[in-house]
């Protein structure tokens, strides 16, 4: 008899939705109502979610960072699938740069682990960012991801940010917002899927890393 277990081990790296999941000061919280309970013999449950597009673990769309770009619906899914490199960055200073990356070699995604227990509770300000001139430089890798366990940051300045304006310039795509803790520091399989959210600048994901294999 087969089993519908994996041979290989996965890690999830996406964050729960939760009443006190942490966002940015200002944006929308999450919450869950009950609309309709199973009771009295009834087959169904029905509840209302409320939150930003931006809530826990997300993939942001380039219309994020350009009123004329993509939406969170239009998005193809070749990015978030396929082999990805996690890097520890837990010891660097100031900002992630080119010197501080590993040896890349024929990898499309990124991953940067920079806290060393991700920040559930609290929306934290003293997040690692990666450096513009390093973007630029994985972007000539042919990396066409990098993700990162930094929360999203909303205001208006966001916007104008060297490191968005490198990210947009080549085409590249974000996952914000990963829960990077468990992970030991290589090559493995990611499968991060986006809701396709029309008109939505960002896309909540389901994030997995899988081990990779022969199987």
């Amino acid at each position: 008899m087969s089993s519908w277990k994996s041979k290989r081990r996965i890690w999830d790296i996406s964050q729960v939705l939760r009443p006190e999941l942490p966002v940015w000061p200002g944006d929308t919280h999450f919450a869950f109502e009950r609309t309709w309970r199973m009771d009295e013999g009834s087959p169904v449950n029905v509840g209302r979610m409320t939150m930003s597009t931006h809530s826990g673990t997300h993939a942001d769309a380039p219309l994020h960072y350009a009123a004329d770009g993509m939406d969170a619906a239009s998005m193809e899914l070749d990015p978030y699938i396929g082999t990805c490199l996690v890097v520890d960055a837990r010891g660097v200073n100031g900002e992630v740069d080119v010197a501080d990356l590993p040896h890349i070699d024929s990898v499309d995604r990124v991953l940067f682990r920079t806290w060393d227990a991700f920040p559930h509770d609290e929306w934290r300000s003293d997040w690692l960012p990666i450096a513009d001139e390093t973007i630029e430089w994985l972007a000539l890798q042919g990396v066409k991801l990098i993700g990162t366990d930094a929360p999203s940051v909303d205001p208006q300045e966001s916007k104008t940010m060297a490191a968005h304006k490198a990210v947009l310039k080549h085409d590249m795509r974000i996952l914000e917002g990963l829960v990077l803790d468990d992970v030991p520091e290589g090559r493995y399989e990611l499968i991060a899927l986006p809701l396709k959210v029309g008109g939505g600048d960002a896309g909540l994901c389901r994030a997995i890393l899988r081990e990779l294999g022969n199987d």
